[in-house]
């Protein structure tokens, strides 16, 4: 069963993604912050990572780069609600970022793409 940390600052949007998430057979945490995100990838391995990209103080990349040392095999999904990084230039910022959707994409789309990059974990 994968193991799946999703770090989303609006807390009922992240519990929305979570329960999603554990329907399809995956195990899921929520936090809110990089330094949650930091305590989790400390203490459990971690499969595949959501991560809000309008985390505060550039935490989202912090929890990214922190996931790349720890669990070097964890894939990153960054989700956003700004064009920021539209032109797909946070795949030059952050190795191992593997998408970015949309903060309102539908969950079952989060769902198969995060279905589809913890596959074989």
């Amino acid at each position: 069963m994968a193991h799946i940390l999703i770090v989303e600052g609006q807390v009922p949007l992240g519990e929305l993604w979570k329960r999603h998430i554990e329907r399809s057979g995956a195990r899921a945490d929520l936090v809110s912050d990089a330094e949650g995100a930091m305590r989790v990838l400390n203490l459990e391995p971690v499969d595949l990572l959501v991560v809000d990209l309008a985390l505060p103080e550039g935490g989202a990349l912090t929890v990214a780069d922190y996931a790349g040392y720890r669990r070097p095999a964890a894939k990153v999904i960054f989700v956003t609600s700004t064009t920021f990084f539209s032109d797909g230039s946070i795949f030059q910022h952050a190795a191992n970022a593997c998408a970015m959707l949309p903060a309102d994409t539908p969950p079952d789309d989060l769902v198969a793409l995060v279905d589809h990059y913890a596959a074989g974990t």
